[in-house]
């Protein structure tokens, strides 16, 4: 009786086995499908088109929780898109793969990026010039919440207030993301700060080298003026709503205020554009008067329509911002890591205002 022998090489012949899938071809992804609470926020898998020319396939290993996507959540973003979509402002990864024209020496390397959306994911496709270096050594969570809060912080600082040494500065929301970075680096370049945050916060905020003061104090403007008698140089504002006029009317002559967000109005039904357009009307009636004092509104995608010029100054600034972070000079303050499949529990956190810095999602396996 003839018999054929089966070897491993003739059954793989006969029925060849699949060819193992491209571990970069996929992602897991958080979606906001819609003006919901954190616990609806939904997990999806999908697949990953190859990297295209010019981009670059990025293993997310931390995204954060930002104001903006508490406001996205809710509708309120000035210009977030339709529903559904995946939120995540920034993010820090490890280039997995690369697209045609992008060098491949970036494989295995570690980069941010600033997205708006879609950082919340376990990889993403980006443009490789988009891109920013992280230094050697830095933790990846930590890296994250000085993204999007970092070149905020830096921008406003020595870019809108010119902020110098003996000066005196305010910071609403001392122990945010974006108020822990600005009172660092008030500090790092010689002016006194004074902190607004919850009073549970107010050893954090002393501890970063602020003088707290309680933001819910109905008194605040007086608190402030009791300790900078002869006014204030800069005002940071990310609140918005009637105390933006508390912020303009503590400068002093010659000082700036500038505004970055409209936290006051997060819960506030209706348009999501109306308050900053009344905003930016409020600013351009302060400008326009004879008071010596000035008013900005600052928005970190300023500029970018200029893609070339834009990418140079963000690797600038950011590169300046991580540098400090690697040597020492600035802390990141994580509030809390956990994993990308608990991004509901993240948001509630995040919005719970019991923490001090940045909530920040480490990115999954597919």
């Amino acid at each position: 009786m003839d018999r054929t022998e089966h070897t491993p090489a003739a059954e793989t012949a006969a029925n060849p086995r699949p060819a193992p899938r491209d571990r970069t071809s996929e992602a897991v992804e958080v979606v906001l499908p819609g003006i919901v609470e954190p616990a609806g926020l939904q997990v999806r898998r999908r697949d990953l088109p190859p990297p295209a020319a010019g981009e670059a396939v990025v293993e997310v290993e931390a995204t954060g929780v930002s104001f903006a996507e508490q406001q996205m959540r809710r509708g309120k973003y000035y210009d977030q898109p339709p529903f559904p979509f995946v939120p995540g402002y920034d993010l820090v990864g490890t280039v997995a793969r690369v697209g045609p024209g992008v060098d491949p020496a970036m494989v295995g390397r570690r980069y941010a990026a600033m997205t708006k959306t879609g950082g919340w994911a376990s990889r993403v496709v980006l443009p490789a010039a988009d891109l920013v270096p992280v230094p050697d050594g830095v933790d990846p969570a930590e890296a994250e919440t000085l993204v999007v809060s970092g070149i905020t912080a830096w921008r406003m600082l020595h870019g809108l207030a010119r902020v110098r040494a003996g000066q005196t500065v305010l910071v609403h929301g001392a122990n945010g993301g974006v108020g822990t970075t600005l009172v660092q680096l008030a500090r790092h370049a010689g002016a006194r700060v004074i902190g607004t945050a919850a009073p549970r916060h107010h050893d954090a905020v002393r501890a970063l080298g602020a003088e707290p003061v309680d933001y819910r104090d109905p008194d605040l403007p007086a608190r402030v003026r009791a300790l900078a008698p002869e006014g204030i140089d800069a005002v940071f504002d990310h609140v918005g709503g009637p105390g933006i006029v508390d912020s303009f009317r503590l400068l002093n002559r010659g000082g700036t205020l500038v505004s970055y967000g409209t936290a006051a109005t997060r819960d506030v039904a209706g348009s999501s554009r109306l308050p900053v357009l009344a905003l930016l009307l409020r600013l351009a009636v302060w400008n326009a008067l004879p008071n010596g004092r000035r008013a900005h509104f600052f928005n970190v995608w300023s500029g970018s329509r200029d893609r070339d010029r834009f990418r140079a100054r963000l690797r600038d600034d950011l590169g300046a911002v991580f540098a400090l972070l690697a040597e020492g000079t600035l802390t990141a303050r994580v509030a809390a890591r956990l994993p990308l499949a608990e991004a509901a529990a993240a948001v509630e956190l995040a919005e719970s205002k019991t923490v001090v810095g940045k909530v920040v999602l480490l990115g999954a396996e597919s």
